[in-house]
């Protein structure tokens, strides 16, 4: 996969903000040296954020996000700084855009607070220094390691921004892994993918293709099979595989036809723990136990997508949650950015694995629902929970077992 095949969830998200006409559009088409967002004079251009994927030297693959103006007017104005200000959920790197003719104003202190609280790594750029005294900025405290005064009109100092946001980059970077640090060297994984109604004709989905990459990077070997070869493949090797990983959809299947001796997870598991907290999912999907008749739940994903009859989360999931507890719950449903403010009207909140957000929003997700009460687990981990085998799903991380 090449750099420019990186997939959004991982690549770093940029925010751009600051107040209407501060020359976010500028700044974005002066780091990236095109003309990728509209400039002009009138106020408020930008009306929604919008996202931009492409490489940025020296950072590589990156998302780039611009938002509306921070000081808009109206009922529309007050939705669309509400929107800006969740584009922070996502965000891995702020740039705060500051019009260095008015130095830094009540709405750029409050959008910088905002940052702050986050611990969102961020860059301030003094824009439009040609229309400014030499001492614009200077009176902005406790950030001079992280501002820069730079003119997008004369291309003053846009190097030297790229590179003050690749430093703020580096000190955020993640060695997280999906599976690799569970493998040696010449390990065996079989990944069992069905090919199924609901996946993407000619190509695997996100999260197995990411799982193949890392298998490869740790230079095991991976094995690719459907549900209803494994059994047979299984007693084709000479060796037994050091780990089966499988799509939750077919959990009991597979853990059936998987020797006791070795290692059973889903894909759902290992990216509960690579992009979130696995702990905090297998506490979540003990709550199932706990439901009650009427109880809410909601189900929520991270990507939209054609729903199927058989969908998992809107078909597959209710109909095992039934079965498990016998109970009539009542279900809502979420997927893309959409993720509710006020979750105290759920019961518990059971995720997709996630492959189409990235760590900071999973994070954001998983906080807003600790920060309210409101246990929260995904797919998978709740998947094997109801099929009595998440014990077994969660062989490759035994310091959970005590949590069972």
């Amino acid at each position: 996969m090449g750099l420019n095949d990186t997939p959004t969830s991982d690549r770093r998200h940029i925010g751009i903000f600051g107040k209407r006409n501060a020359g976010k559009s500028s700044v974005i088409n002066a780091i990236t040296g095109q003309d990728l967002a509209i400039v002009s004079e009138h106020k408020g251009t930008t009306t929604d954020p919008v996202y931009k994927t492409m490489e940025l030297l020296p950072l590589g693959p990156v998302v780039i996000i611009d938002t509306p103006g921070l000081d808009d007017e109206g009922v529309l104005g007050a939705q669309r700084i509400r929107k800006a200000y969740q584009v922070l959920n996502k965000t891995d790197i702020a740039v705060l855009v500051v019009d260095a003719s008015q130095g830094m104003t009540a709405e750029d202190e409050a959008i910088l607070e905002r940052i702050k609280s986050k611990n969102i790594p961020y860059v301030i750029a003094f824009n439009k220094m040609d229309l400014a005294g030499k001492d614009a900025g200077a009176g902005l405290t406790g950030a001079a390691a992280n501002s820069l005064a730079i003119s997008c009109r004369e291309g003053r100092n846009i190097q030297e921004l790229k590179e003050l946001i690749a430093r703020q980059a580096a000190a955020e970077e993640n060695n997280a892994r999906i599976i690799a640090d569970l493998l040696q060297p010449n390990d065996l994984v079989v990944l069992v993918v069905p090919v199924d109604k609901a996946a993407p004709k000619g190509r695997l989905i996100l999260p197995q293709q990411q799982t193949i990459r890392d298998i490869l990077e740790a230079r095991a070997a991976a094995l690719v099979v459907q549900d209803t070869e494994l059994s047979a493949m299984l007693g084709r090797l000479v060796e037994k595989p050091r780990m089966v990983v499988t799509d939750s959809q077919v959990f009991a299947k597979v853990s059936a036809d998987t020797p006791a001796e070795v290692q059973l997870t889903s894909f759902s598991i290992l990216f509960a723990r690579y992009k979130g907290d696995l702990e905090a999912n297998v506490r979540g999907a003990r709550e199932l136990s706990r439901l009650q008749e009427g109880d809410r739940v909601l189900i929520s994903e991270g990507c939209t997508h054609h729903r199927q009859c058989t969908d998992i989360g809107t078909v597959k999931l209710p109909n095992w949650i039934r079965q498990f507890t016998g109970k009539d719950i009542t279900y809502q449903y979420t997927s893309g950015t959409e993720f509710p403010d006020d979750l105290t009207p759920f019961r518990l909140i059971i995720h997709c694995g996630a492959c189409m957000l990235n760590e900071r929003e999973v994070t954001y997700r998983m906080k807003c629902a600790h920060d309210q009460g409101i246990p929260m687990t995904n797919y998978g981990v709740a998947i094997a929970y109801m099929h009595g085998i998440l014990e077994r799903a969660l062989q490759p991380f035994p310091h959970l077992h005590a949590l069972l």
